[in-house]
């Protein structure tokens, strides 16, 4: 029985957050853009492309180290 403070997670409420960071800038983005700065706008996209490139990585990881802790 995992604790309340297991490895699997504390990182799995860090996914959590970084996705709830990713929905947060998209937003502040897309305000951005509609007041007329669109090169500002698409600065951000390209780094919050990041958070899309890691987010299978990291859900893959965490799946892998949850079967490895029940065995």
């Amino acid at each position: 029985m995992p604790t309340e403070y297991s490895l699997h997670d504390v990182l799995d409420r860090m996914y959590d957050n970084q996705l709830a960071l990713e929905a947060a800038l998209m937003e502040l983005t897309l305000w951005v853009e509609r007041r007329g700065s669109a090169d500002v706008a698409e600065n951000v996209r390209g780094a919050l492309q990041a958070f899309d490139e890691n987010a299978g990585h990291i859900k893959q990881g965490l799946a892998r180290l949850k079967v490895a802790q029940k065995q």
